[in-house]
């Protein structure tokens, strides 16, 4: 295939050292090599061409003058392996979520993608799926665009604080000291997104605000993006309890994975329970996640691999 592109705009498509065509060479089983302005690709005709599409449309993109980096290459093989006959093109550059939201995040599948316009088009969206897809730090960007937007005023962001195998009272400090290590994964997406110094000042002035489930309650949260997340162990009574905190001009997203659910026996899941009984009432989303949308840096999945072949191959005692 011809490559259109001069020396910068080869830079960008091939990667520092030509990582991005290593990468795709261990993906699709195939060996790509370059000379003057044609690039070859060699292997069996099945992986050659989704190579071939990969390679023409970053061209395209990279013509357009998107800043193309190694991550959007990694994005583009996602989301021809969920939908061959997608567009690339069209998956960076179309305007189906907002520009607002595209300048926070960028989705890195199909899936995320469309988690992010369901949050648009809905006031309450339930994103339920595993860990690694993307559910709390998307709904995390999605609320960062909103305040940026003046859509909203201020972020909610609440966890139940659940024991998973840990005891509470053996925490040093007083209890919000207590209760502070199972809202930090909140802090990091903030962190990330927003930057720290940033996320400081807005919660000096309680413009973002992170807080147990329980601190919810008797509240009605006006103008606000309200996210509630680990929601598998909240309890039905929670549930509804966050749900009717819902005001005028708010969104809410609940976020979930219903196979970690760390209740006591014997204590039904709030969020089970939503799904079952709100999964057909209008301006309600619900959002399914499965394994094969979890998004990982391609080390981790490699070493997770690693682990499961491990454990298929060591006998059971």
């Amino acid at each position: 295939m011809e490559l259109t592109l001069d020396e910068q705009g080869a830079h960008a498509l091939f990667g520092n050292h030509d990582e991005n065509l290593r990468m795709l060479e261990e993906e699709f089983k195939v060996k790509i090599s370059s000379r003057g302005s044609e690039i070859f690709v060699k292997g069996d005709a099945d992986n050659i061409a989704p190579v071939e599409k990969i390679l023409g449309q970053m061209q395209e993109l990279i013509t357009q003058g998107y800043p193309v980096k190694k991550s959007d290459v990694l994005t583009a093989m996602r989301v021809l392996r969920d939908k061959p006959d997608a567009s690339v093109v069209e998956f960076f550059t179309d305007d189906a979520v907002q520009q607002s939201v595209r300048r926070v995040v960028t989705p890195r599948n199909l899936a995320q993608k469309l988690y992010l316009q369901s949050m648009q088009d809905h006031d309450i969206t339930f994103g339920i799926g595993p860990a690694g897809t993307g559910k709390t730090f998307l709904a995390v960007a999605a609320a960062a665009a909103a305040l940026n937007d003046k859509s909203i005023k201020r972020i909610i962001l609440c966890r139940p604080a659940v024991e998973a195998g840990e005891r509470l009272g053996f925490l040093p400090g007083d209890i919000a000291e207590k209760i502070n290590p199972y809202l930090r994964p909140l802090y990091d997406s903030l962190y990330d997104i927003i930057g720290f110094e940033k996320v400081e000042k807005l919660m000096e002035r309680s413009i973002i605000e992170i807080a147990p489930l329980a601190f919810m309650r008797g509240r009605t949260l006006n103008d606000a993006f309200i996210i509630l997340d680990e929601a598998q162990n909240t309890t039905p009574e929670q549930m509804k309890m966050f749900l009717t905190r819902l005001g005028f001009d708010s969104k809410a997203v609940v976020t979930g994975d219903v196979t970690q659910v760390d209740l006591p026996d014997g204590k039904k899941s709030g969020l089970r329970e939503a799904h079952r009984i709100l999964g057909d009432v209008e301006g309600i989303k619900f959002f399914n996640f499965t394994h094969k949308d979890v998004v990982r840096h391609p080390l981790v999945s490699k070493i997770v691999n690693a682990y499961d072949q491990m454990e298929k191959d060591t006998p059971s005692a």
